[in-house]
């Protein structure tokens, strides 16, 4: 089988960039290990710069139940700070997400091969074609690898370490009580404990995504037990304790994924044109990790389609990326100590409104989306 382009991975990367070569009438083949639609760990927050990649893609976010969000709360321990969103945001969940991505992928004229999943990628004999090999011992020949993978790395294309790689992240949806799915609407609540931080947050059919990270040695001192952890991030967060009186988890565990690489920036080319994850990862909290995974997945269309090679492309997304996860990582790795965790709520305390600063500062640059749109559109 041979291909122009392969994109290895059905997620929000993968399955934009399919859409965006199909559309504009090139031949693109995506893999994807999955059957049908699956649940991921993420937190599930679409901020206004993914709102707008959606649209351009020809996702209705409203038509699929995405929740507006507007506003923040932070807690810690009884301590609380809120502020108003300085920008529209959407909530949905990766199930719905994803599966509309990848419709529209083949509706717009990708060939999609699901499941299937790429066990390792290679260069010919001659240097000039890459070969990727399946996991049903067939081969794939394409003139250009899209690596799409998520935070799964592909077996012998391994990611550097980033700078916060101590974390360990669970999703858990739930069904609250009626009266605390009230309270709850229209906002992502994050709440601070010990080792850890966890978000909560309203996605479609009346139910709420909890999506928390916790480090290694703080899941290892409480016996690598989710309930053992759980128990104790109830007792630490008693407000989210009162969130979760009377709610339904909705699976019988949660979803995990360990050794997140936090701060993880792609600045060298390996060959292969990297996305989403694969590319950079930015820490949870932020909420900016859709964004990035589309941004991402609009330039390598954009310079895949003029000619450029993946070390261009490669630079140019590591320059528009760098400078919001390197300083979400710093955030994150604060919000993991005692003293940061009570020096950032006095702070917020007093001044709500960085919240809204913070919120800002650790996003894509709305300037870096316009560029990318417009010179795609």
């Amino acid at each position: 089988m041979t291909a122009p382009a392969l994109i290895i991975g059905g997620g929000l990367a993968g399955a934009g960039l399919a859409v965006s070569l199909a559309t504009a009438g090139r031949a693109v083949t995506l893999i994807e290990r999955e059957t049908r639609a699956q649940h991921k760990v993420c937190g599930e927050f679409i901020s206004a710069e993914a709102m707008l990649y959606l649209r351009d893609l020809g996702i209705d976010l409203d038509g699929l139940g995405a929740v507006p969000i507007d506003r923040v709360c932070l807690f810690a321990g009884e301590r609380r700070a809120a502020a108003y969103l300085p920008f529209s945001a959407r909530s949905l969940s990766r199930y719905a997400l994803d599966e509309a991505l990848l419709n529209r992928a083949v509706r717009c004229g990708a060939r999609v091969l699901r499941g299937h999943k790429a066990i390792g990628v290679e260069r010919d004999e001659g240097g000039r074609r890459w070969r990727a090999t399946l996991d049903d011992g067939t081969s794939v020949s394409a003139s250009e690898i899209f690596l799409a993978t998520g935070k799964h790395d592909l077996r012998g294309w391994k990611r550097p370490p980033g700078s916060q790689n101590d974390l360990i992240g669970f999703k858990l949806h739930w069904r609250l009580a009626a009266s605390q799915a009230q309270a709850l609407s229209g906002a992502v609540e994050l709440f601070l404990f010990p080792g850890g931080y966890v978000g909560l947050e309203p996605v479609e059919n009346d139910v709420v995504n909890l999506c928390l990270v916790v480090r290694r040695r703080t899941l290892f001192a409480r016996g690598q037990s989710w309930q053992t952890l759980f128990a104790s991030l109830l007792k630490s967060c008693p407000h989210l304790r009162r969130r979760l009186d009377g709610a339904q988890p909705c699976w019988p565990r949660p979803l995990a994924i360990g050794a997140i690489p936090y701060g993880f920036v792609q600045r060298r080319a390996d060959g292969l044109w990297r996305l989403g994850d694969q590319a950079a990862c930015t820490p949870s909290f932020s909420g900016d990790g859709m964004s990035i995974a589309l941004h991402s997945a609009r330039l390598a269309a954009q310079y895949f389609s003029q000619g450029y090679d993946a070390r261009t492309f490669q630079a140019r997304l590591s320059q528009d990326v760098a400078p919001q996860v390197q300083r979400a990582t710093l955030l994150s790795q604060m919000l993991l100590q005692p003293f940061g965790q009570k020096a950032g709520m006095t702070a917020l305390e007093w001044l709500p409104s960085l919240l809204s600063v913070v919120a800002q500062a650790t996003r894509l640059p709305q300037r870096r989306v316009d560029a990318a749109r417009a010179d795609f559109l």
